[in-house]
């Protein structure tokens, strides 16, 4: 798979997916957390490029720690060019202005050290008819970065917000398969 450098944080450097060259799992090869129901296919894939948001807060059990608050990336097709956004709920909202919201349903380590897991989510649509409203499912996979900082969470530093670099490729599928564009 061809990857360039995109930045460094924490001593973990981040790749970004050159247009076009996303190597995506086959389906046998997917974690069995992540696997989608089996009328579920894919519509399309799209390459998130953004940040994990963290905020140190106090912990209930004593102490502060890094939580986790909510995604900011930008979307891109396999062209490169902008196809919507993901962020906080989470939501992924397409440039036509469709929209749909995820609840996770499957968990599982990712296959690069230092990065955030990968996913699968149900989604449900909440916005107008469009590019996103047919996705019922959705695989967050080739997770690199998004981790909590580094940084030390202390009272000192308690309600600072952490933005840690991460890519991600996202697979939207539907049980009502109709390939877009």
């Amino acid at each position: 798979m061809s990857r360039k450098p995109l930045f460094r944080a924490g001593g973990v450097a981040l790749a970004c997916v050159a247009a076009g060259t996303t190597s995506l799992l086959p389906a046998a090869d997917m974690p069995a957390a992540l696997r989608p129901a089996a009328n579920e296919r894919p519509l399309m894939t799209l390459h998130a490029r953004g940040h994990q948001l963290y905020e140190c807060r106090a912990a209930a059990s004593g102490g502060h720690a890094w939580v986790f608050v909510a995604p900011e990336a930008e979307l891109f097709d396999r062209d490169g060019r902008v196809a919507g956004s993901h962020g906080a709920g989470p939501h992924w909202l397409a440039s036509d202005g469709s929209r749909i919201v995820g609840q996770v349903k499957g968990r599982a380590d990712a296959t690069v050290a230092g990065a955030i897991p990968w996913l699968l989510l149900a989604a449900q649509t909440v916005g107008p008819q469009g590019r996103f409203s047919p996705v019922t499912a959705i695989q967050r996979i080739n997770t690199a970065g998004g981790l909590p900082p580094d940084q030390p969470c202390h009272p000192g530093n308690a309600g600072i917000t952490a933005r840690t670099p991460y890519t991600a490729d996202y697979r939207f599928l539907s049980s009502t398969w109709e390939p877009l564009r």
